[in-house]
């Protein structure tokens, strides 16, 4: 543990931004997981929807640099080509 006063409290600040990007990081892969579920499915309404929600949480992450940018552009890139293939 740290000695300073200031570096404690940025021990503090990394534990609480860690957490944070946990929980979002969680609901972004559940996203994607729903999303191929519905996708695998055939149910085409469902997984356009499923689509727009996990492709705004892999932006927003990639934003923060949860995760690279170039990563979020794999799994969109990915998924969209997987909603073309159910949608004909």
């Amino acid at each position: 543990m740290a000695n300073i006063k200031s570096a404690k409290k940025r021990v503090l600040t990394n534990e609480t931004k860690r957490v944070k990007q946990q929980a979002f990081k969680t609901s972004m892969r559940s996203a994607i997981k729903e999303f191929y579920k519905k996708a695998d499915s055939s149910n085409v309404e469902e997984a356009k929807q499923l689509f727009i929600l996990a492709e705004k949480k892999l932006d927003k992450a990639a934003g923060k640099n949860m995760i690279h940018k170039n990563n979020a552009a794999r799994h969109i890139s990915k998924m969209q080509q997987r909603l073309n293939e159910i949608a004909q």
